[in-house]
């Protein structure tokens, strides 16, 4: 039934009409490794920048490479960045159709309010449990770091998030953002040290 849904979402573009079932969008759409593969690669690639970047800045250049590091940051993206934001887009896609008034401004806000302080917050607990860190250590990474990279998302990713949302189709949405999010990396990984 798959390719036959394939076939009609090709001639009727990426929205289902309303007798399709609900969950036509992940029988269509199934989740794909490779988007894993990218979010774990890119997310690495951010904090090998972020790491460079310090090095330049520090008058020592002859500190190695943290593997640790990009290692982290490639599970994080493997494990939470590509899948969880495959899904989202499905379910955003699914919730708020184009053809919804003010369906551009509805899906950003449910991204920039809901979408992304919840990212974020996973982001900072998993990584301080993937440092090692306790529940202790994680409460206080949140409490002394999260304000401040929410507001940073707030101003970087709003504009990047509109055009993803409205403009990109939804197949590369999460490779969209994955390219943008190579840089929101290496901010992150700053913050990390």
């Amino acid at each position: 039934q798959a390719p036959c849904m394939a076939a009609a979402l090709m001639r009727t573009g990426p929205h289902p009409s309303p007798a399709w079932p609900h969950n036509s969008l992940l029988l269509v759409l199934p989740f794909s490794h490779s988007l894993s593969v990218h979010s774990g690669i890119l997310s690495a690639f951010g904090n090998v920048l972020a790491q460079m970047i310090k090095q330049r800045k520090k008058e020592n250049c002859s500190q190695k490479l943290d593997v640790g590091g990009p290692l982290r940051y490639a599970i994080y993206g493997f494990f939470f960045t590509g899948p969880l934001s495959h899904f989202f887009y499905l379910f955003m896609e699914h919730w708020i159709p184009p053809e919804v008034p003010w369906a551009g401004l509805k899906r950003l806000l449910l991204d920039r309010l809901l979408f992304a302080p919840a990212f974020l917050l996973l982001f900072f607990l998993v990584m301080s449990f993937l440092e090692g860190g306790d529940a202790a250590a994680g409460a206080a990474k949140v409490r002394s770091a999260f304000w401040p990279a929410l507001q940073m998302n707030w101003r970087v990713w709003t504009p990047v998030q509109f055009i993803n949302v409205n403009y990109v189709p939804i197949q590369f949405r999460v490779l969209f953002a994955n390219l943008v999010a190579l840089f929101w990396y290496a901010y992150l990984a700053s913050l990390g040290k």
